[in-house]
């Protein structure tokens, strides 16, 4: 269940080139499920620690098979934004920022 518009990517295979911009972002397992809803105001930067630390070895967002990205002025407010529509559509937030 895409909740973003944007391109789905693997996430091992794109996720260092992601440009320094401010965003949203969405994590999914193999099944193509949202795990985790995440913002940043350097995206670039999120997703360079992620990889070089595996995570934080965070054991749930470690199941990530791919994502989605949308940069945004207003990364907060549009992630909580995107909580509550997931929480609406599927009814429950994602996995990884429930725990």
């Amino acid at each position: 269940m895409e909740l973003l518009d944007e391109k789905m990517h693997l996430w091992i295979d794109s996720a260092r080139f992601v440009k320094p911009k401010p965003g949203i972002y969405v994590l999914y397992d193999k099944t193509a499920q949202p795990i985790f809803i995440g913002s940043s105001d350097n995206l670039q930067k999120e997703f360079s620690e992620m990889l070089d630390t595996n995570f934080n070895n965070d054991s749930c967002k470690q199941n990530t098979h791919s994502y989605q990205r949308q940069f945004t002025d207003s990364p907060e407010d549009d992630k909580q934004l995107l909580l509550e529509q997931c929480s609406e559509k599927m009814g429950s937030i994602p996995t990884c920022n429930a725990n």
